[in-house]
């Protein structure tokens, strides 16, 4: 017995080192295949070390991971990458719910009252990643409206929903017999996802996704302390303090605070009064083609649009006949571009785009003004230049990528249609921007067909 301890207690250790190394590439694009095997690798560990704990038979081990293996291949295989943001949610609700039943479950074991709290915490906060991440999901897909929903009264109403979960969480913890009190948080904790997210707008999901990442890994963290697991408290420590994390850097891609995001309903209410002036220039994709042979240096800039055409092998195509006519191609990536965090990275290295090509923001701004061509592809707001210039802009003060400063803009887009926050965008409208209307695949093919 004390022997199988040790080995579980090893497997433990193992596993945290796994998803620490792991963290760590992850932070590279390079190596980020790599860190991601890793950490599944430790979660496997983890897993099987905690099943074999509570004493559970080996061959149901087996048939848990075959049966999960098999969801998660035809997962990975059946779900388009125009759809990855939403299974990202999806991932996160489901984590919130597991940690939501988990403490539950420690219900029937516990005694002191920091159990008795930290069982509170998982149910609290993994019952609104739950539902908060559902409604995400629905904002992604545009199963609901993508917009901010607000009424009057709505911070009132959260106020009071938080006071009756607080209140109701305390007499939990005084009278843990009485289950009513627990049954009113867990429904008080699902209604404030809901009421969390909605007021939210589409343009902010990258930043909610992290959000929720986070939360997903809080609750995880406190159902391991409800069953005394200490690998569920390393993963789940590791993933909210990742997650939140990751919410900094999203907010400060978009010069705005946490508060801002989640408050503020910029999602609907905010809305661009200014009148840009100036004519749009659509160029045929043959009259492009001609600038592009000329260009020596190109930048490209991917936006959902991208995704959304599944143009991500088109691109990779035309940077190679690009260099191969003599012209550095790099790309420029946004940290908000897309609706989840590293969404155009995961586009691009589907296409097996070279990692040391992907340059962030701040890297790739210093060289706009001698890049030739820069060339967005279905990018608005992340390359809108009115968050320099037009002060009465919502998202003035935001970064961007400076494409208005290369010497010629190719612009692909379907429509004048704004971007998902809803804002005009003078880029349209400058001397060196030419709009190429059409679907972005078709429009990429065109230009692969001319090099061709």
């Amino acid at each position: 017995m004390g022997g199988n301890v040790l080995f579980i207690q090893m497997t433990w250790v193992v596993a945290a080192i796994l998803f620490i190394f792991g963290l760590k590439l992850l932070g590279s694009a390079g190596t980020a295949r790599k860190g991601n095997l890793m950490s599944a690798v430790g979660m496997l560990l983890a897993i099987v070390a905690a099943l074999l704990q509570q004493g559970l038979e080996f061959q149901w081990i087996l048939i848990g991971f075959v049966v999960g293996g098999l969801i998660g291949a035809a997962a990975a295989r059946l779900v388009q990458m125009t759809a990855m943001p939403e299974m990202v949610a999806l991932f996160n609700g489901f984590g919130g719910m597991a940690s939501l039943l988990v403490g539950w479950a420690a219900l029937g074991g516990a005694g002191n009252t920091f159990t008795l709290v930290t069982i509170v915490l998982s149910i609290l906060i993994g019952g609104l990643t739950f539902t908060g991440s559902l409604i995400a999901y629905g904002k992604l897909s545009e199963t609901i409206g993508s917009g901010a929903v607000t009424f009057g009264g709505q911070q009132i109403v959260n106020s009071l929903i938080v006071l009756g979960i607080l209140a109701s969480a305390v007499m939990f913890c005084l009278q843990p017999e009485n289950h009513t009190w627990l049954y009113v948080v867990v429904g008080l904790s699902l209604l404030f996802g809901i009421m969390a997210v909605i007021p939210i707008g589409g343009a902010d999901m990258p930043v909610v996704i992290s959000l929720l990442n986070s939360y997903s890994g809080l609750a995880a963290c406190a159902a391991g302390f409800a069953i005394n697991n200490n690998i569920l408290i390393v993963a789940g420590a590791l993933v909210g303090a990742s997650g939140i994390i990751l919410t900094q850097i999203m907010c400060k891609a978009m010069n705005r605070s946490l508060s801002n995001v989640l408050f503020s309903g910029f999602g609907s209410a905010a809305k661009d009064t200014t009148t840009v002036e100036g004519e749009i220039k659509p160029l045929s994709v043959d009259d492009a083609f001609y600038i592009l042979e000329a260009a020596t240096s190109v930048a490209i800039v991917p936006g959902y649009g991208m995704a959304v055409a599944q143009a991500q092998h088109a691109v990779k195509e035309l940077c190679e006949l690009l260099e191969s006519n003599g012209a550095e191609v790099n790309f420029g990536i946004h940290p908000v571009a897309g609706r989840m965090p590293g969404h155009m990275n995961v586009l691009l290295a589907e296409a097996d785009v070279p990692y040391d090509q992907l340059l962030e923001m701040d890297d790739i701004n210093p060289r706009m003004e001698t890049v030739d061509v820069a060339i967005v592809i279905g990018a608005n707001d992340v390359v809108n230049p009115a968050a320099r210039e037009v002060e009465s802009s919502p998202i003035y003060g935001m970064p961007v990528i400076n494409v208005d400063k290369a010497r010629t803009v190719f612009v692909l887009k379907r429509s004048m249609a704004s971007g998902f926050a809803g804002i005009e965008n003078p880029l349209f409208y400058k001397e060196n921007t030419r709009m190429i209307f059409g679907d972005a695949k078709e429009t990429l093919n065109g230009l692969i067909r001319e090099f061709s």
